[in-house]
Protein backbone atom coordinates (compact mmCIF):
# COMPACT_ATOMS: atom_id res chain seq x y z
CA UNK A 1 0.00 0.00 0.00
CA UNK A 2 0.58 3.73 -0.69
CA UNK A 3 1.47 6.20 2.42
CA UNK A 4 2.53 9.26 1.23
CA UNK A 5 5.44 8.97 -0.78
CA UNK A 6 6.17 5.43 0.24
CA UNK A 7 5.54 2.26 -1.07
CA UNK A 8 5.45 -0.31 1.77
CA UNK A 9 5.99 -3.87 0.99
CA UNK A 10 3.05 -5.33 2.70
CA UNK A 11 -0.19 -4.30 5.34
CA UNK A 12 1.08 -6.60 7.88
CA UNK A 13 2.22 -3.41 10.22
CA UNK A 14 4.18 -3.37 13.57
CA UNK A 15 1.76 -1.50 16.41
CA UNK A 16 3.94 1.37 18.12
CA UNK A 17 4.15 -0.26 21.87
CA UNK A 18 5.72 1.61 24.71
CA UNK A 19 8.81 -0.24 25.92
CA UNK A 20 8.68 -2.96 23.28
CA UNK A 21 8.74 -1.48 19.91
CA UNK A 22 12.73 -0.30 20.28
CA UNK A 23 14.16 -0.10 17.42
CA UNK A 24 16.17 -3.46 17.66
CA UNK A 25 12.25 -4.98 17.74
CA UNK A 26 11.36 -2.89 14.75
CA UNK A 27 14.42 -4.20 12.74
CA UNK A 28 13.43 -7.80 14.02
CA UNK A 29 10.03 -7.63 13.27
CA UNK A 30 10.75 -6.18 9.78
CA UNK A 31 13.16 -9.03 8.86
CA UNK A 32 10.37 -11.58 9.44
CA UNK A 33 7.64 -9.86 7.26
CA UNK A 34 6.22 -7.16 8.82
CA UNK A 35 5.79 -3.83 6.07
CA UNK A 36 6.32 -0.93 8.02
CA UNK A 37 7.07 0.02 11.87
CA UNK A 38 6.24 2.60 14.40
CA UNK A 39 8.38 3.53 17.35
CA UNK A 40 7.35 3.62 21.22
CA UNK A 41 6.23 6.98 21.66
CA UNK A 42 8.58 9.65 22.41
CA UNK A 43 7.56 12.53 24.45
CA UNK A 44 7.23 15.82 22.97
CA UNK A 45 8.46 17.67 26.31
CA UNK A 46 11.93 19.31 24.98
CA UNK A 47 13.16 18.83 28.46
CA UNK A 48 12.78 14.72 28.43
CA UNK A 49 14.77 15.11 24.76
CA UNK A 50 18.41 14.71 26.31
CA UNK A 51 16.94 12.09 28.72
CA UNK A 52 18.61 8.43 28.06
CA UNK A 53 15.29 7.12 27.73
CA UNK A 54 14.53 9.52 25.02
CA UNK A 55 17.97 9.77 23.07
CA UNK A 56 17.72 5.76 22.82
CA UNK A 57 13.75 6.55 21.34
CA UNK A 58 15.41 8.73 18.83
CA UNK A 59 18.58 6.33 17.39
CA UNK A 60 17.19 4.90 14.05
CA UNK A 61 20.49 3.88 12.68
CA UNK A 62 20.18 1.08 10.39
CA UNK A 63 16.02 1.20 10.18
CA UNK A 64 14.46 0.58 7.03
CA UNK A 65 12.71 3.26 5.14
CA UNK A 66 10.41 4.52 6.14
CA UNK A 67 11.52 5.47 9.75
CA UNK A 68 8.17 6.24 11.88
CA UNK A 69 8.24 7.69 14.94
CA UNK A 70 5.05 8.43 17.36
CA UNK A 71 4.79 11.35 19.27
CA UNK A 72 3.00 12.58 22.66
CA UNK A 73 1.54 14.94 24.44
CA UNK A 74 -1.42 17.63 24.19
CA UNK A 75 -0.27 20.88 23.80
CA UNK A 76 -0.45 21.80 19.88
CA UNK A 77 2.69 24.17 19.77
CA UNK A 78 4.85 21.53 21.71
CA UNK A 79 3.98 18.56 19.20
CA UNK A 80 4.88 20.56 16.54
CA UNK A 81 8.49 21.48 18.09
CA UNK A 82 8.66 17.66 18.69
CA UNK A 83 7.76 16.81 15.35
CA UNK A 84 10.35 18.76 13.69
CA UNK A 85 12.63 17.79 15.61
CA UNK A 86 12.09 14.16 15.12
CA UNK A 87 12.43 14.83 11.47
CA UNK A 88 15.46 16.80 11.74
CA UNK A 89 16.75 13.59 13.09
CA UNK A 90 15.83 10.90 10.57
CA UNK A 91 11.80 10.35 11.22
CA UNK A 92 10.02 10.29 7.82
CA UNK A 93 6.51 9.84 9.50
CA UNK A 94 4.86 10.92 12.36
CA UNK A 95 2.64 9.10 14.07
CA UNK A 96 0.52 11.36 16.92
CA UNK A 97 -0.76 9.16 19.31
CA UNK A 98 -4.36 9.44 20.49
CA UNK A 99 -4.80 5.50 21.49
CA UNK A 100 -2.51 5.00 24.76
CA UNK A 101 -4.93 4.12 27.57
CA UNK A 102 -2.45 4.54 30.45
CA UNK A 103 -3.42 6.39 33.08
CA UNK A 104 0.09 8.39 33.46
CA UNK A 105 -0.80 9.24 29.85
CA UNK A 106 -4.54 10.18 30.02
CA UNK A 107 -3.75 11.96 33.32
CA UNK A 108 -1.95 14.70 31.27
CA UNK A 109 -4.81 14.88 28.46
CA UNK A 110 -2.60 12.70 25.75
CA UNK A 111 -2.59 9.75 24.46
CA UNK A 112 -6.62 8.52 24.37
CA UNK A 113 -7.56 11.20 26.34
CA UNK A 114 -7.75 13.31 23.55
CA UNK A 115 -10.25 11.62 21.96
CA UNK A 116 -12.37 13.40 24.49
CA UNK A 117 -11.57 16.64 23.57
CA UNK A 118 -12.00 16.49 20.07
CA UNK A 119 -11.34 20.26 19.23
CA UNK A 120 -7.56 19.79 21.24
CA UNK A 121 -7.09 16.91 19.06
CA UNK A 122 -7.89 18.85 15.48
CA UNK A 123 -5.43 21.45 16.70
CA UNK A 124 -2.72 19.15 17.54
CA UNK A 125 -2.90 17.77 14.05
CA UNK A 126 -3.13 20.85 12.26
CA UNK A 127 -0.24 22.07 14.06
CA UNK A 128 2.29 18.84 13.37
CA UNK A 129 1.32 18.79 9.69
CA UNK A 130 1.80 22.71 9.44
CA UNK A 131 5.15 21.88 11.03
CA UNK A 132 6.83 19.09 8.83
CA UNK A 133 6.98 17.79 5.59
CA UNK A 134 6.40 14.61 5.94
CA UNK A 135 3.44 12.42 6.18
CA UNK A 136 1.52 12.84 9.62
CA UNK A 137 -0.62 9.68 10.81
CA UNK A 138 -2.59 8.94 13.78
CA UNK A 139 -3.20 6.16 15.83
CA UNK A 140 -6.50 6.42 18.00
CA UNK A 141 -9.57 4.22 19.53
CA UNK A 142 -12.91 3.93 19.50
CA UNK A 143 -13.83 6.41 21.58
CA UNK A 144 -13.67 7.30 25.38
CA UNK A 145 -16.21 5.07 26.36
CA UNK A 146 -18.11 2.41 24.30
CA UNK A 147 -21.58 4.87 24.79
CA UNK A 148 -19.05 7.70 23.68
CA UNK A 149 -17.86 6.26 20.59
CA UNK A 150 -16.36 9.26 18.05
CA UNK A 151 -13.57 7.63 16.02
CA UNK A 152 -16.34 8.03 12.62
CA UNK A 153 -16.36 12.11 13.69
CA UNK A 154 -12.68 12.39 14.43
CA UNK A 155 -11.27 10.74 11.78
CA UNK A 156 -13.07 12.81 9.25
CA UNK A 157 -12.03 15.67 11.40
CA UNK A 158 -8.67 14.30 10.84
CA UNK A 159 -8.52 13.42 7.26
CA UNK A 160 -9.43 17.02 6.88
CA UNK A 161 -6.63 18.44 8.64
CA UNK A 162 -3.73 16.78 6.63
CA UNK A 163 -3.80 13.27 8.50
CA UNK A 164 -2.09 10.79 6.18
CA UNK A 165 -3.15 7.45 7.70
CA UNK A 166 -5.54 6.67 10.48
CA UNK A 167 -5.00 3.38 12.70
CA UNK A 168 -8.22 2.37 14.81
CA UNK A 169 -7.69 0.06 17.91
CA UNK A 170 -11.45 -1.24 18.32
CA UNK A 171 -11.38 -0.63 21.91
CA UNK A 172 -12.45 2.27 23.79
CA UNK A 173 -9.93 4.40 26.02
CA UNK A 174 -12.71 3.24 29.25
CA UNK A 175 -11.80 -0.57 27.64
CA UNK A 176 -8.37 -0.18 27.95
CA UNK A 177 -6.98 -4.13 26.56
CA UNK A 178 -9.92 -5.81 28.68
CA UNK A 179 -12.48 -7.54 26.89
CA UNK A 180 -12.41 -8.29 23.35
CA UNK A 181 -11.76 -5.56 20.57
CA UNK A 182 -14.78 -4.89 18.17
CA UNK A 183 -14.68 -4.25 14.44
CA UNK A 184 -17.67 -2.59 13.49
CA UNK A 185 -16.33 0.62 14.19
CA UNK A 186 -13.69 0.29 12.14
CA UNK A 187 -15.81 -0.29 9.86
CA UNK A 188 -17.81 2.48 9.41
CA UNK A 189 -14.12 4.75 9.74
CA UNK A 190 -13.25 3.28 6.73
CA UNK A 191 -16.11 3.91 5.10
CA UNK A 192 -16.33 7.63 6.62
CA UNK A 193 -12.57 8.30 5.35
CA UNK A 194 -10.23 8.50 1.81
CA UNK A 195 -6.83 8.36 3.39
CA UNK A 196 -5.95 4.67 4.14
CA UNK A 197 -7.32 2.79 7.57
CA UNK A 198 -5.69 0.04 9.70
CA UNK A 199 -6.90 -1.85 11.75
CA UNK A 200 -5.79 -3.07 15.45
CA UNK A 201 -6.82 -5.26 18.55
CA UNK A 202 -7.10 -8.87 19.17
CA UNK A 203 -4.93 -9.85 15.76
CA UNK A 204 -3.03 -12.58 16.78
CA UNK A 205 -3.39 -14.89 13.62
CA UNK A 206 -3.42 -15.13 10.08
CA UNK A 207 -7.03 -16.38 10.09
CA UNK A 208 -7.80 -13.51 12.58
CA UNK A 209 -5.74 -11.42 9.92
CA UNK A 210 -8.08 -11.93 6.95
CA UNK A 211 -11.33 -11.88 8.88
CA UNK A 212 -10.22 -8.47 10.21
CA UNK A 213 -10.02 -7.45 7.05
CA UNK A 214 -12.44 -8.38 5.40
CA UNK A 215 -14.73 -7.42 8.25
CA UNK A 216 -13.65 -3.82 8.03
CA UNK A 217 -12.96 -3.40 4.65
CA UNK A 218 -9.51 -1.98 6.54
CA UNK A 219 -6.17 -1.21 4.32
CA UNK A 220 -3.62 -2.80 6.23
CA UNK A 221 -3.75 -4.84 9.83
CA UNK A 222 -1.42 -3.35 12.96
CA UNK A 223 -0.29 -6.17 14.96
CA UNK A 224 1.07 -5.58 18.76
CA UNK A 225 0.45 -8.09 21.83
CA UNK A 226 0.54 -10.60 19.61
CA UNK A 227 4.00 -10.12 18.49
CA UNK A 228 5.42 -10.49 21.96
CA UNK A 229 7.56 -13.91 21.51
CA UNK A 230 6.35 -14.45 18.23
CA UNK A 231 8.06 -12.12 15.83
CA UNK A 232 7.82 -14.19 13.00
CA UNK A 233 3.93 -13.86 12.42
CA UNK A 234 4.20 -11.00 10.34
CA UNK A 235 5.80 -13.16 7.53
CA UNK A 236 2.98 -16.12 8.64
CA UNK A 237 -0.21 -13.24 7.99
CA UNK A 238 1.63 -11.74 5.14
CA UNK A 239 2.56 -15.03 3.44
CA UNK A 240 -1.76 -16.31 4.11
CA UNK A 241 -2.72 -12.92 3.14
CA UNK A 242 -0.45 -13.21 -0.64
CA UNK A 243 -1.40 -17.04 -0.83
CA UNK A 244 -4.46 -18.08 1.07
CA UNK A 245 -2.25 -20.90 2.31
CA UNK A 246 -0.72 -21.16 5.98
CA UNK A 247 2.70 -21.05 6.24
CA UNK A 248 4.97 -23.43 8.29
CA UNK A 249 5.74 -22.94 12.02
CA UNK A 250 9.15 -22.11 12.34
CA UNK A 251 11.64 -24.66 13.35
CA UNK A 252 13.60 -25.21 16.74
CA UNK A 253 16.61 -24.46 14.80
CA UNK A 254 14.93 -21.14 13.73
CA UNK A 255 13.74 -20.11 16.67
CA UNK A 256 17.07 -20.06 18.20
CA UNK A 257 18.81 -18.22 15.38
CA UNK A 258 15.95 -15.64 15.85
CA UNK A 259 16.12 -15.26 19.39
CA UNK A 260 20.39 -15.16 19.18
CA UNK A 261 19.93 -12.70 16.80
CA UNK A 262 17.22 -9.87 18.85
CA UNK A 263 19.51 -10.89 22.02
CA UNK A 264 22.77 -9.40 20.06
CA UNK A 265 21.08 -6.42 18.31
CA UNK A 266 19.38 -5.66 21.85
CA UNK A 267 22.57 -6.05 23.80
CA UNK A 268 24.20 -4.00 21.34
CA UNK A 269 21.71 -1.34 21.80
CA UNK A 270 20.83 -1.01 25.56
CA UNK A 271 24.65 -2.03 26.76
CA UNK A 272 26.06 -4.32 29.20
CA UNK A 273 23.93 -3.03 31.91
CA UNK A 274 20.17 -2.21 31.13
CA UNK A 275 20.49 -4.56 28.08
CA UNK A 276 19.97 -7.72 30.49
CA UNK A 277 17.47 -5.94 32.78
CA UNK A 278 15.42 -4.78 29.83
CA UNK A 279 15.92 -8.67 27.85
CA UNK A 280 13.92 -9.98 30.70
CA UNK A 281 10.13 -9.16 29.58
CA UNK A 282 11.87 -10.21 25.77
CA UNK A 283 12.93 -13.42 26.79
CA UNK A 284 9.84 -14.58 29.17
CA UNK A 285 7.57 -13.77 26.01
CA UNK A 286 9.76 -16.07 23.57
CA UNK A 287 9.01 -18.69 26.66
CA UNK A 288 5.52 -17.84 26.66
CA UNK A 289 5.07 -18.10 22.99
CA UNK A 290 8.29 -19.65 20.75
CA UNK A 291 7.06 -22.92 21.68
CA UNK A 292 3.66 -22.83 21.33
CA UNK A 293 1.44 -25.34 19.41
CA UNK A 294 1.02 -23.47 15.81
CA UNK A 295 -3.17 -23.00 15.27
CA UNK A 296 -3.03 -24.91 12.20
CA UNK A 297 -1.83 -28.20 13.53
CA UNK A 298 1.39 -28.45 12.54
CA UNK A 299 3.70 -30.29 14.74
CA UNK A 300 4.20 -28.41 17.63
CA UNK A 301 6.56 -28.31 20.68
CA UNK A 302 6.29 -26.78 24.36
CA UNK A 303 8.66 -26.45 27.14
CA UNK A 304 7.95 -28.51 29.89
CA UNK A 305 6.76 -26.19 32.92
CA UNK A 306 9.39 -26.95 35.31
CA UNK A 307 12.23 -26.06 32.94
CA UNK A 308 10.52 -23.05 31.14
CA UNK A 309 9.87 -21.78 34.95
CA UNK A 310 13.34 -22.66 35.80
CA UNK A 311 15.24 -21.11 32.84
CA UNK A 312 12.83 -17.88 33.76
CA UNK A 313 13.97 -17.73 37.14
CA UNK A 314 17.64 -18.31 35.77
CA UNK A 315 17.49 -15.78 33.39
CA UNK A 316 15.86 -12.92 35.37
CA UNK A 317 18.56 -13.47 38.15
CA UNK A 318 21.05 -13.19 35.12
CA UNK A 319 22.72 -9.50 35.33
CA UNK A 320 25.49 -9.80 32.11
CA UNK A 321 24.36 -10.15 28.51
CA UNK A 322 27.17 -13.52 28.21
CA UNK A 323 25.46 -15.29 31.20
CA UNK A 324 21.77 -14.87 29.83
CA UNK A 325 22.94 -16.05 26.25
CA UNK A 326 24.51 -18.87 27.49
CA UNK A 327 21.45 -20.09 30.06
CA UNK A 328 19.49 -20.43 26.50
CA UNK A 329 22.19 -21.85 24.46
CA UNK A 330 22.09 -24.51 27.34
CA UNK A 331 18.42 -24.75 27.37
CA UNK A 332 18.60 -25.23 23.28
CA UNK A 333 21.39 -27.44 23.45
CA UNK A 334 19.17 -29.38 25.43
CA UNK A 335 15.74 -29.31 23.90
CA UNK A 336 15.12 -32.63 23.66
CA UNK A 337 15.14 -33.29 27.62
CA UNK A 338 13.30 -30.14 27.82
CA UNK A 339 10.40 -29.86 25.89
CA UNK A 340 7.78 -31.88 24.84
CA UNK A 341 6.83 -32.57 21.26
CA UNK A 342 3.56 -33.22 20.04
Amino acid sequence: MQLGPYRLPNNVFVAPMAGVTDRPFRRLCRQLGAGYAVSEMAASNPRLWASVKTSRRLNHDGEAAPVAVQIAGADPAMMAQAARFNVDRGAQIIDINMGCPAKKVCDVAAGSALMANESLALQIVEAVVAAVDVPVTVKMRTGPTLAQRNAVTLARALESAGAAMIAVHGRSRACAFGGQAEYDTIALVKQAVRVPVVANGDIDSAAKAAFVLARTGADAVMIGRAAQGRPWIFREIDHFLRTGKLLAAPTLDEIRRVLRDHLVDHFAFYGDYAGPRIARKHIGWYIDGWFSQPAHGETGFAPKPAAALRLRDEINRAECPTVQLALLDDFLDHAHDQVEFH
